[in-house]
């Protein structure tokens, strides 16, 4: 099964805009909950565990996960993997009567020192739950955007469990958080249909982060690239936008004529995003993607 999370970066080579939002009291007990389990799964092999995702960039929308980053001593076990999906089906989302969980899990010796692209040892996350009941526990793959969730971990500095995160992890050089970014456009494109809300946000993120080196939540990213698009593709992301800040996903709409337009707004943001990486000259062969 393969690991992708690019849905939806620390340290001192990356500007990160975070901030320190208080989150809703359900989603504490929920995230006491996810560390909890992790602690009993995993026992002395667990080094930390750390939020990151809407809950550090700018605060929880109606429709965000809970992110946790996990980092552990060495992998799992087949029966750890078990017991740790077991425990998080039982947790993440509507049907447990919390927010959707996406927990990742890293051996420190794979990302430190850093190495790209790295590999993730376990993912769960909510759009994964039919795969991963019918199929098993993930099993660890290389995963290029762990690249933005560790920037993420390391300017949210929010320990749920462990020492602070810059202890634990190095930083990611601003090279690969672009290749990290660049690395899901083409399976974005193929579940814009399907995820259009997502998506769109996903690439105003890419292009902001690939032109600036900044990486912003959803909403500021987007207020970023509106100011940047051609007026013929802003209603677009205002409402993809509009959509994060206040819909659910089971309330979320679109009419035809702004699902018709999803595409070339999108072909837009991947033109800019091109020209973007085009410019920078430590990219490679990455900056033609």
């Amino acid at each position: 099964m393969g690991l992708s999370r690019m849905r939806r970066h620390g340290g001192p080579h990356i500007r990160v805009r975070a901030a320190r939002p208080m989150a809703e009291h359900g989603a504490m007990d929920q995230l006491r909950r996810i560390v909890r389990s992790a602690e009993t799964v995993l026992g002395p092999g667990l080094v930390g565990a750390y939020q990151h995702g809407s809950g550090v960039l700018g605060g929880l929308r109606p429709a965000s996960d809970l992110d946790v980053l996990v980092v552990t001593r060495q992998s799992m076990t087949t029966r750890q993997r078990e017991a740790l999906l077991a425990a998080l089906l039982a947790i993440s989302g509507p049907a447990a009567g919390g927010r959707p969980v996406e927990l990742t899990v890293v051996v420190q010796a794979e990302v430190r020192p850093w190495r790209f692209p790295p590999t993730a040892d376990f993912l769960y996350g909510e759009w994964l739950r039919a795969e991963l009941t019918a199929g098993g526990p993930p099993r660890p793959e290389p995963m290029p955007d762990l690249a933005l969730l560790i920037a993420m971990v390391l300017a949210g500095d929010r320990p749920l469990a462990g020492p602070p995160p810059a202890q634990v992890l190095e930083p990611v050089p601003p090279a690969d958080l672009a290749r990290a970014s660049l690395a899901g456009i083409a399976g974005l494109l193929a579940d814009l249909a399907g995820d259009t809300r997502n998506v769109v946000l996903t690439f105003a993120r890419i292009w902001a982060t690939v032109a600036t080196g900044e990486i912003r939540s959803k909403d500021a990213a987007a207020r970023w690239a509106l100011d940047r698009l051609p007026p013929e593709h802003r209603p677009v992301l205002r409402h993809a936008r509009d959509l994060y800040r206040h819909t659910s996903y089971a309330a979320e709409t679109w009419s035809p004529g702004l699902r018709s337009a999803a595409r070339p707004c999108v072909d837009e943001m991947l033109f800019r995003i091109r020209a973007a990486a085009a410019d920078r000259d430590d990219l490679g062969d990455a900056g033609s993607r």
